[in-house]
């Protein structure tokens, strides 16, 4: 743990005026870890929302696509920064300032959300399963996760998987964006009326909610200072352009992917008046540019995108659940790893015993997913308001005021929301009653 009076010695001793601006190309070998987080964003909670979004609302709701750049360029750097001028992950840094029990409360929060997370990411690959094979989506999800299983107690086999993995992200990407251009692409009025008007129409809140703690979460930015330990970020990487860089590299891909699904579902979906209830209906946003391939094409893709999230997002809970309680955090470890399979195990059988569709609990799943941000949101704001952290720093007060606004802005949202989410899920679990 780094202690308070060497940490003020070692920002005295560094001056940021000194460090050079990284080259395009220096940069290129330093980012990472929002590439990483952008995998373990875009997942089958990620496809669905945005297609809902798209196929309920149409372009209404294209001015999400403001705040979530905002908020997740505003969550990155926070995270980054404070881990950077401390010398420490987040949830190591909230151990030092506030205690082991603040922490542990933080890390456990963290995990549940990474937990909902995987309910969504085990639904999406049963769905994939479905759409491919059509078997039932539970069958699908067990054989997915058997394989799952053996690449965590593999060597070498999840860097091939993974690559063939990105491989099929990469195709449903160019999928999508050329279905918007079979379609005779968006409508570009229709866009622009949405940016500047920001409405949420009649039932919409919740789907909201949904898309902006997928795609804005700070449950990315806490993680990421711990993938960057990993990439051995230092104290300059914080002014030289590579921090910044790579939350920007994060936040752009993920607005490309989700809001290429947004419009497609806005132009293909929304005037038959289709809403997304079941796979099936979620391969008929291809239909235009792959006809009766487009059921295999979006199972191949949520297969994809869930077997993925699932490799990532599973150890990312594990990881902030450690760390919360000051454990080891290795992803090579027996902890981590024995805990990510517990989790999965558990998850699973959550999923068994919903009583709906897996696309709804793909939703569902991802709007529980918000209750991250609030409350870790509390002591990240005050860490970065906090004088002691940015000692011997010039106070970054835009930062400090956007991630405040960011704050009050995801919180409001999320109490909002989850008063009618909650009873949801809970009451489709009631037929085991």
């Amino acid at each position: 743990m780094v202690k308070s009076n060497d940490m003020s010695k070692n920002q005295a001793s560094f001056d940021p005026n000194n460090v050079e601006k990284l080259t395009f190309s220096e940069i290129l070998k330093r980012i990472g870890p929002g590439i990483i987080l952008t995998g373990v964003v875009i997942g089958p909670g990620n496809l669905t929302t945005s297609a809902m979004l798209g196929a309920n609302y149409g372009y209404s709701l294209i001015w999400l696509l403001i705040p979530i750049a905002f908020m997740g360029i505003t969550f990155m750097l926070t995270t980054y920064r404070i881990s950077m001028l401390t010398g420490m992950p987040i949830l190591h840094a909230i151990r030092h300032y506030y205690g082991g029990v603040a922490s542990g409360f933080v890390g456990t929060a963290l995990f549940i959300a990474c937990l909902f997370f995987t309910l969504g990411n085990i639904s999406g690959t049963g769905a994939g399963m479905t759409l491919i094979f059509g078997i039932n989506w539970k069958l699908g999800a067990l054989i997915m996760l058997a394989i799952l299983f053996y690449c965590y107690f593999s060597k070498g086999v999840y860097s091939k998987i993974e690559k063939a993995i990105m491989v099929c992200i990469v195709g449903i990407i160019v999928a999508f964006y050329a279905t918007l251009v079979v379609s005779g692409g968006p409508s570009w009025s229709g866009i622009a009326t949405s940016l500047v008007n920001w409405d949420l129409p009649k039932g919409s809140l919740t789907t909201a909610l949904a898309y902006i703690s997928t795609n804005a979460a700070v449950t990315a930015g806490i993680y990421g200072t711990y993938l960057g330990a990993e990439k051995k970020w230092k104290k300059e990487d914080l002014f030289n352009g590579a921090m910044l860089a790579d939350a920007v590299a994060h936040i752009v891909t993920v607005i490309l992917i989700s809001g290429a699904i947004i419009l497609v579902g806005a132009i293909v979906l929304h005037p038959q008046g289709i809403g997304i209830k079941t796979p099936a209906q979620l391969g008929e946003l291809l239909v235009p540019l792959l006809g009766k391939m487009a059921y295999l094409t979006m199972g191949i893709a949520l297969l994809g995108a869930g077997f993925s999230s699932l490799l990532g997002n599973t150890q990312r809970g594990m990881v902030l659940l450690s760390a919360g309680f000051d454990k080891e955090v290795g992803l090579e470890s027996k902890t981590i790893r024995w805990g990510c399979v517990i989790c999965l195990i558990v998850a699973t059988a959550i999923c068994f015993l919903y009583g709906g569709s897996p696309t709804q609990l793909i939703f569902l799943a991802n709007v529980s997913t918000s209750i991250a941000t609030p409350v870790a949101g509390f002591f990240i704001v005050r860490m970065i308001w906090k004088k002691e952290v940015n000692e011997g720093f010039k106070q970054p007060l835009v930062l400090q005021i956007c991630m405040t606004l960011s704050y009050l802005f995801a919180v409001i949202m999320t109490i909002s929301a989850l008063r009618t989410t909650i009873p949801k899920l809970i009451a489709s679990f009631s037929h085991l009653l």
